[in-house]
């Protein structure tokens, strides 16, 4: 039976008691982290973390542990678990407090978490697959991981009930991410993704890609592009910590490049491949 982590505490879960005054429950007033495992280990452990509490800070809400003591607690949690691969999930909310926007006096935070076993989708990793253009409705603080999540998952519901796999967020005619990625473009050998700013999250394998990049000596261009852009590019992909260097084959009705995954994506996967030490070949 896999344990749970509550408040430094690994319980069954049936054990859990959530208040129904939590703030994470009522006004999604929290943050979280999705943290890959490979072979029994936390890939980007450091970063994640780092951008667990960062995220907090931009809500003011103090994490009762040090970074070290949080990390020896991740490391413990996938251990007991005997997670090999697969992922941990973890969040903070305000606590629990009688209901009121301000934020509360008094209220202790409440940290969760679980974990479970996730293996790599190699299958669409080697084929590729389609996304659609959603306009972005969500807040102008996407840089914070928060729990306020209902914009993308009404984008991401719509582009599920329509046969795709992700959703191309846009603001206009300007692409930003997508639901639960950050998107990039290939134009004659150069990559382009959004900036970094509060219109994205800076994924953590997003920031992998560019270093990958720099090592291989791929121009890389931080700059937003346009939908028509975007459907001109040479190649296209996605990244997230559960979709790795995701080819996207097809946006909407339109094929990208010759509909299959391209050369420079492809050196890409295996690029991050070797970051994570596996050995399968695609």
């Amino acid at each position: 039976m896999d344990l749970i982590l509550h408040n430094g505490e690994f319980i069954r879960e049936e054990d859990l008691v959530i208040s129904k005054e939590d703030r994470g429950y009522q006004f999604g007033d929290g943050i979280y982290e999705v943290i890959r495992v490979y072979d029994g280990n936390l890939f980007t452990a450091k970063e994640h973390i780092d951008r667990f509490y960062e995220s907090a800070d931009k809500i003011k809400i103090v994490i009762p542990y040090t970074k070290d003591v949080f990390h020896k607690m991740m490391y413990d949690f996938v251990e007991m678990n005997n997670i090999d691969n697969g992922q941990v999930y973890v969040q903070i909310t305000r606590g629990a407090a009688e209901r009121q926007h301000q934020f509360p006096t008094g209220a202790t935070p409440v940290i969760t978490g679980n974990t479970k076993t996730v293996e790599r989708p190699v299958a669409s990793l080697e084929s590729g697959v389609t996304a659609k253009f959603i306009e972005d409705i969500r807040w102008l603080r996407c840089d914070i991981k928060s729990l306020n999540l209902l914009g993308n998952v009404l984008a991401k519901q719509e582009a599920y009930e329509e046969g795709f796999f992700e959703a191309i967020l846009h603001r206009g005619e300007t692409v930003t991410e997508g639901c639960s990625s950050n998107m990039y473009g290939f134009k004659n050998g150069t990559l382009y993704t959004h900036p970094a700013n509060n219109l994205i999250l800076n994924g953590i394998t997003r920031r992998v890609i560019l270093e990958l990049c720099k090592e291989l000596e791929i121009p890389v261009e931080e700059t937003a592009f346009t939908k028509t852009q975007a459907l001109k590019m040479d190649e296209f992909f996605m990244s997230s910590t559960t979709t790795e260097v995701m080819p996207i084959v097809k946006i909407g009705d339109q094929q990208i490049g010759d509909g299959t995954p391209g050369e420079l994506t492809r050196k890409l996967q295996k690029a991050f491949e070797a970051r994570i030490q596996v050995g399968i070949k695609l």
